[in-house]
C-alpha cells in the first residue's frame, strides 16, 4: 500500500549508489533483501520511482557491512 510519491533529491543519491555498489559487487536485490530482512518486492520498491519506500539509516548500516564498505559511500559528497 504504498503511497505514489516522488523521493527527494538525497533518496535518489542514496537509492542510486546502493544500486550501484550492488551491481559493482554482483549482489542481487534478492541478497539485500535477504540481508536486510526485507522482502524483494520492498528492495524493488526502494529502486522504483514509482513508490516512496526507501532505505534508513539502519538500512544503510547493514548494507555497507554487506557490500565491505563505509555507509558513507552512499551519501553525496556535498549538499543537494
Amino acid at each position: 500500500m504504498s503511497k505514489r510519491t516522488s523521493k527527494s533529491k538525497i533518496d535518489w543519491h542514496i537509492v542510486n549508489k546502493v544500486r550501484e555498489i550492488r551491481l559493482q559487487k554482483g549482489i542481487t536485490q534478492e541478497d539485500v533483501a535477504v540481508h536486510l530482512n526485507l522482502s524483494v518486492g520492498f528492495i524493488g520498491h526502494i529502486e522504483s520511482p514509482n513508490f516512496r519506500a526507501k532505505y534508513n539509516t539502519i538500512h544503510l548500516n547493514e548494507l555497507a557491512k554487506l557490500m565491505g564498505c563505509s555507509p558513507r559511500e552512499f551519501l553525496p559528497e556535498k549538499a543537494l
